[in-house]
């Protein structure tokens, strides 16, 4: 099938090339010359906005993603950047993964990936979907298609097209009902019943099947027959796939596939922590700080001095927070990577080899090459106390204004030729 000639501009973007398509519509690598970047941007498929029937339906549920996701800033939720209309067609204008895959292709059970690895992902898919329901948001249509894998095996949930926000101070977007992909939805989903967030994780416990065996737990021959089975009948039991997998593992993905919400994880953060007690890789994660008791940590930090208080807000909502217990590495020498990361409180120490290089405490950072450009570890970060760190990367501060992203970069900078400055004299020491 012939595809139409790629657009050449879809507002102030520059089109280059066609990287995608589905049935909302499709996806172009673009250039943004106001602020020198590459985006992707998904141009809604002109016909189905005619249609007279659902056309106003379709608008909706394009646009719905850029209004949901829009609202949520997290590392392993892609990023909307803008939405418009330009000669009738519309648009949304997304962070660009170069080279990405889907889940989908780690869902055959000739190409299963390491358990190791599927631990990590379905733990941050966790800890993204936790976070996005303590915003209100509730996917709906979380799948293996829907989850984005950077070159680097780096998690990204997509597609907030028929997400329901779930807020007072906010009107629902889209209309509750049956709607997502019946493989994957929840035994409330598929009945019209009242849903909330634990449909969510009934879908990733779903993919997490998937992930490990490589088979749908309620594998059938017919729609209606796949139906009846997610509502009425119990999974295929894990082992008679993998007999290798660890009980524990076992244990998780029943509990995320039980049909009675009462019985399943009540949330995204539950889910995480139980990864997290069976992989020992997996950092354990923390309740969600308030935003407020966020801003004064960082406002009593001496790097964050001059600052006024509408850019350290802005600094909090594009950061990550996590803690770390004692004895556990934060960064590991040879490590990929590219967050900095600020010490809140505890203390820290920095090691190469066997060699003790730093001692680091609160209002102390690290990470400052990667952050720049995503390199190797030198050293490895321990954390000498219980340490709590806000994590930042490139993208993320991306998103805040440029007078912040000015500010930050010129403390940044001075940070980063004081600790030069430091090596090179421990150089001339040696």
């Amino acid at each position: 099938m012939n595809h139409p000639a790629t657009p050449q501009k879809m507002g102030k973007y520059e089109l280059r090339r066609e990287v995608g398509r589905g049935s909302m519509g499709v996806v172009y690598e673009a250039f943004d010359p106001y602020i020198g970047r590459l985006v992707a941007v998904k141009v809604a498929i002109a016909d189905a906005l005619r249609q007279p029937d659902s056309g106003e339906r379709f608008r909706k549920m394009f646009f719905n993603e850029a209004h949901t996701a829009g609202m949520l800033r997290h590392p392993n939720i892609l990023d909307i950047f803008d939405a418009g209309v330009d000669r009738e067609k519309c648009y949304i204008v997304m962070e660009l993964i170069e080279g990405a895959d889907t889940l989908k292709s780690y869902c055959r059970a000739d190409n299963l990936l390491p358990l190791n690895q599927v631990a990590e992902i379905l733990f941050r898919c966790a800890k993204a979907l936790d976070y996005a329901h303590r915003q209100g948001v509730i996917h709906r249509d979380i799948k293996p298609s829907n989850l984005l894998l950077t070159r680097n095996l780096e998690v990204k949930i997509a597609d907030f097209s028929i997400a329901h926000i779930n807020r007072t101070d906010l009107s629902t977007t889209m209309p509750l009902g049956f709607v997502g992909s019946p493989r994957y939805m929840s035994p409330e989903q598929i009945q019209e019943d009242l849903i909330t967030s634990q449909t969510d994780l009934f879908s990733l416990g779903v993919v997490a099947y998937e992930l490990l065996t490589g088979k749908h737990p309620f594998g059938a021959e017919s729609f209606s027959r796949l139906i009846h089975r997610v509502v009425n009948e119990e999974p295929t039991p894990l082992a008679s796939h993998r007999p290798d997998l660890p009980p524990v593992v076992q244990r998780f993905v029943q509990k995320a596939l039980e049909k009675q919400p009462e019985r399943r994880y009540r949330s995204g953060l539950d889910m995480a922590s139980d990864l997290s007690m069976a992989f020992s890789h997996l950092q354990r994660p923390q309740e969600d700080i308030p935003a407020r008791e966020k801003f004064e940590y960082i406002k009593g930090l001496h790097f964050f001095r001059g600052f006024t208080d509408a850019e350290m807000w802005e600094i909090v909502r594009a950061s990550v927070w996590m803690e770390v217990a004692q004895g556990d590495a934060v960064i590991v020498e040879g490590q990929l990577d590219d967050a900095l990361y600020l010490i809140t409180a505890g203390e820290a120490t920095v090691t190469k080899a066997t060699k003790v290089l730093h001692h680091l405490v609160p209002g102390d950072c690290f990470g400052e090459m990667a952050f720049l450009r995503k390199v190797n570890r030198s050293a490895t970060v321990t954390a000498e106390t219980p340490l709590s760190l806000m994590k930042l990367n490139s993208s993320l501060m991306e998103q805040v204004a440029p007078a912040c992203q000015l500010r930050f970069y010129r403390i940044f900078s001075a940070v980063l030729i004081d600790r030069l400055i430091a090596a090179n004299d421990n150089l001339v020491q040696l």
